[in-house]
């Protein structure tokens, strides 16, 4: 009888109802979880990053210094700067997590042909370890931009533009894990993101005012412009009921599923 090709024979014990798992789906979890802290702290807080995204940050102070909402113009002027908000940290993080699954194809594979871990708490494990380290670059960027461009100075509005800003990092996280899991390859994966991103941004909001019926629905699954939205209205809820034709209403379209 000839010996079962060493592919076969991973093949067959990946596909086996009776796995045996050397520990608990809990244990599996937190080893994960720790494992991907370790792994991309150095990749999220690199001097580039950094740079990157407080440079930018100072130059949006600086551009929108002390600027005053009391004005049409100023509250027009502001209403640019949370959209560019809302467009950043929805484009920053869908290309970050584009890279996620293809990189880690061969590693995954790898593993669990040998009965490492369970896929559900790779998952869990790879996407919660990421959410500590996504919101620390956002609020060093909003400390910045948030006092030297004269937004709301109160806590309830920082606090709640920094929960906001949170949500989005993780719509625009998911978008780019689903993308890359999808298609399984860099430059594909980076086309349609661009596409999608672009697509989103357009219909965000700021851009075009009146769109039309036919392609309006595309406008309720942009996550930038439901971010946004919810920033308008923490900004200027008690100064005006619209601004740049949208309304500032309760909110609960864009919070809720």
């Amino acid at each position: 009888m000839a010996p079962i090709p060493l592919d076969e024979e991973i093949k067959s014990k990946v596909s086996s109802p009776k796995r045996q798992w050397g520990a608990s789906w809990w244990e599996q979890y937190t080893i994960l979880f720790s494992r991907g802290i370790k792994e991309r702290r150095h990749d999220y807080f690199s001097w580039l990053r950094i740079t990157q995204v407080l440079s930018t940050a100072v130059i949006l102070g600086l551009l929108w210094w002390r600027s005053d909402s009391k004005s049409p113009k100023g509250l027009q002027d502001q209403a640019g700067l949370l959209f560019f908000i809302a467009v950043f940290w929805g484009f920053f993080p869908v290309f970050t997590a584009i890279f996620t699954f293809p990189q880690e194809r061969a590693m995954l594979s790898k593993e669990r042909a040998a009965d490492m871990y369970r896929l559900s708490a790779y998952f869990l494990a790879r996407t919660t370890s990421d959410l500590p380290l996504d919101l620390l670059l956002p609020i060093l960027f909003l400390l910045v931009v948030y006092f030297m461009t004269g937004l709301r100075l109160s806590a309830g509005p920082f606090f709640l533009s920094m929960l906001i800003v949170f949500l989005c990092i993780v719509a625009a996280q998911g978008l780019g894990l689903a993308i890359g899991a999808t298609l399984m390859d860099l430059k594909r994966a980076t086309t349609l993101a661009s596409v999608t991103v672009m697509t989103f941004m357009l219909a965000g909001g700021y851009f075009v005012k009146k769109v039309p019926v036919f392609i309006s629905w595309i406008r309720y699954m942009s996550f930038n412009y439901h971010t946004y939205k919810l920033l308008l209205k923490v900004q200027y809820e008690q100064i005006t009921p619209t601004v740049n034709g949208i309304r500032i209403d309760s909110g609960l379209t864009e919070v809720l599923p």
